[in-house]
């Protein structure tokens, strides 16, 4: 497993969507993670430093997790099929570590509300730069004029309307 933090929040024009950046601990390897505006938002508030006066979704689990007891310990990105990324919360409860299934976008934020490590697996890593290529659509170099700082992807983010993400069948 290979430890990361959260190095930057990213928007993608080509897919209109907002990426998250992972960085190896004591590399410049990335792993980018495309994810939706809501977790986004949520990730940028914890990073810019927002205070609520009510725990929003996030905060709620970390809070859950803490009133029963637990602890999360870590989080996993455990493996990539067809370019979705699957992750675990690994809890501990009283010296009993319990795995959790859940998307990465929803296990970063609260890894990071509850200061737990991330990790990902090396085949996640390895996968990364071939799922990146897939997904982009722009020039080199576009990258660095998308990135946005975790205050102006909430304030984009906030102003998005339904119209702007396209329409949603079932």
């Amino acid at each position: 497993m290979i430890e990361l933090n959260v190095k930057a929040l990213a928007f993608d024009r080509a897919s209109n969507a907002p990426v998250v950046i992972l960085e190896e601990v004591g590399s410049d390897r990335v792993l980018p993670i495309w994810i939706g505006p809501g977790e986004a938002s949520a990730i940028a508030m914890h990073l810019g430093g927002a205070q609520f006066h009510r725990p929003l979704t996030h905060d709620l689990l970390v809070s859950i997790l803490g009133g029963l007891g637990g602890t999360l310990r870590r989080v996993l990105i455990t493996r990539v099929e067809d370019s979705t990324y699957f992750a675990e919360l690994i809890i501990d409860r009283n010296g009993d570590l319990i795995s959790v299934d859940a998307r990465p976008s929803d296990s970063i934020a609260v890894a990071l509300r509850a200061e737990a490590r991330i990790f990902a697996d090396d085949a996640v890593m390895e996968a990364a730069p071939k799922i990146a290529e897939a997904k982009k659509r722009r020039e080199p170099g576009d990258d660095e004029q998308d990135r946005m700082s975790g205050e102006a992807l909430a304030e984009h983010l906030r102003k998005l309307r339904p119209e702007d993400l396209g329409r949603f069948d079932r």
